[in-house]
């Protein structure tokens, strides 16, 4: 028995979106006014999105039922999988004592907080999401700060705020290779054009990311370097995604820009020395305190390489089709050019997985720095531990997403953007930025709003390339407040005194997203109305 989906239940665009948007309405409105714990306003948020499905949207409780399953699944393998794992690692480098000496050697590099900032919550960070993305460089982003002695909810907010310009590309270009299989657009003209919208801010982001951090005054102390940070990885971002294509722009634009920030370090000749007490510690290889992080970050690249994934998923992989809910939903124009009906497949690919990736880093490191395989496993169990409430949460927030996905309320938000008519540039990256808020990823947003751009380009005469890859460019200024980036966030930053629950990072941050959704908004709006040499024509 085939749904189909209708995205205006109540035939007035207007108030269907009004009620399509109350469950994001109740989870932010617990989160940050309410204080109430994460894993409750996810539950209640949950509810709700159950409520407005089944009750206004007329979705067979059967199939609510078996989407919101479906995300929780998902949430745990593989994003709780990478979470897990990410963390394991941090784990043992502090279980190892490396943990302090990888931070007095950042420190030695540089004793200026905004400087590090810089060096770990964007470039580093951006690195990662090159190579994995799916929360990983908040998480990793995040523990490394406190290690280095960040205040928890500090670590939080730039962690979130450096990692958004490098959202497009990340995980080897997946968004955008998956906005090309949705759309039928050429992949190359869609990298081009966010290659084009996207070094703006990636240049930008660096002086906004230390004015959050030390404010106006304290950002034009340190301007070089937010300077070279951001033009060094925006003009690698453009050239990369218009000459060679989206897979390898982040971790190129990454290296690039932490290698110009250490050699401008380099130069001003200002360095920080602090004597290590432990005359046997200091005496260790420079590069070892390291280790983790680059077992993990070899690992995950290599993981990450098509060739590599395809022979892993040939070893052990499974493609499960979700019971009740695959091929059940039909997908509606205008949402999509004609009906199409939506599949549900569970994909577990516990070899290929970036977390599996992860998982091994972290027991070859643990073996080389000395732990045995008893120990390792006890800090596993530990972190397993640790993190039990915060892998519930995660099902429940995507389960949410889900429920939202499948039932076409998230639709119906976005296709009011969508009505603004010749406004539509300026809202074209607004919605591919509540699409990434809504699911937590901008490949999820580019699968779910990527076909509604092209369609509204195409009947308000707009170019599709643009709207689409706008939609793409949008996104990322959403990573920053989605719930699972949040909550990542507070998980990574946990365990302390002073450690902030996902609410108040919510609050830390959600400011800076809307601000940077509505100049991404801005420059769209220019683009089309002023600068059409500027973009790509589809074929």
């Amino acid at each position: 028995m085939i749904w189909p989906q209708n995205y205006n239940p109540l035939d007035h665009l207007a108030l269907s979106s009004l009620v399509a948007a109350l469950p994001v309405v109740v989870l932010l409105g617990l989160l940050a006014f309410w204080h109430v714990r994460t894993q409750v306003a996810a539950l209640a948020g949950l509810i709700v999105a159950a409520i407005v499905a089944i009750g206004v949207y007329h979705m067979p409780a059967s199939l609510a039922a078996a989407a919101a399953l479906n995300g929780a699944a998902f949430g745990l393998f593989p994003i709780g999988w990478i979470v897990l794992n990410a963390m394991f690692i941090y784990n043992l480098s502090v279980e190892t004592g490396q943990f302090a000496l990888l931070q007095r050697q950042v420190a030695n590099l540089s004793a200026d907080r905004r400087i590090q900032a810089l060096l770990i919550a964007f470039s580093f960070g951006a690195f990662i999401e090159g190579a994995a993305g799916f929360g990983a460089p908040v998480a990793i982003s995040g523990a490394l700060m406190i290690g280095l002695g960040f205040k928890p909810l500090e670590a939080a907010k730039l962690a979130l705020i450096g990692n958004t310009a490098p959202v497009a590309f990340g995980s080897l270009g997946t968004p955008l290779t998956t906005l090309a299989d949705i759309t039928g657009l050429p992949l190359l003209d869609l990298s081009a054009m966010v290659g084009r919208q996207l070094p703006i801010f990636s240049l930008l982001v660096p002086f906004w990311l230390v004015a959050a951090q030390a404010g106006w005054r304290g950002m034009v102390e340190v301007w070089p370097a937010c300077l070279i940070t951001g033009a060094s990885f925006g003009l690698m971002q453009c050239l990369m995604s218009n000459l060679h294509g989206p897979w390898l722009v982040d971790i190129v634009s990454a290296v690039v820009s932490m290698s110009a920030l250490v050699l401008w370090i380099r130069c001003r000749g200002e360095r920080a020395r602090h004597d290590d007490p432990d005359a046997t510690r200091a005496l260790q290889p420079a590069w070892r305190p390291w280790l983790p992080w680059a077992f993990l970050t070899l690992l995950v690249f290599v993981w990450g390489l098509p060739q590599v994934k395809s022979a892993l998923n040939g070893l052990w992989s499974a493609e499960l089709h979700v019971p009740l809910l695959d091929q059940t939903v039909q997908r509606m124009p205008p949402a999509v050019p004609k009906p199409e009906i939506e599949k549900a497949l569970f994909k577990f690919n516990p070899l290929s997985a970036t977390g599996s990736a992860a998982l091994l880093a972290g027991v070859l490191a643990g073996l080389c720095l000395g732990l045995k395989p008893a120990r390792l496993a006890e800090v596993y169990l530990k972190t397993l531990g640790q993190l039990r409430v915060s892998l519930l949460t995660i099902a429940l927030m995507l389960a949410l997403g889900y429920v939202t996905r499948f039932s076409g309320t998230d639709t119906t938000l976005g296709l009011m953007m969508a009505s603004s008519g010749s406004f539509f540039p300026f809202f074209s990256p607004l919605i591919g930025w509540l699409g990434v808020a809504l699911t937590g990823s901008d490949t999820s947003s580019n699968v779910l709003f990527g076909n509604l751009q092209q369609v509204s380009a195409a009947q308000l005469g707009l170019n599709p390339v643009h709207m689409a890859a706008s939609n793409s460019s949008g996104g990322v200024m959403g990573k920053m407040i989605d719930a699972q980036s949040i909550v990542v966030a507070a998980v990574a930053t946990g365990g302390k005194a002073d450690s902030p629950d996902a609410g108040s990072i919510l609050r830390a941050v959600f400011w800076h997203s809307i601000a940077l959704a509505i100049l991404m908004g801005l420059l769209v709006a220019a683009q089309a109305a002023w600068m059409p040499w500027l973009l790509p024509t589809a074929k």
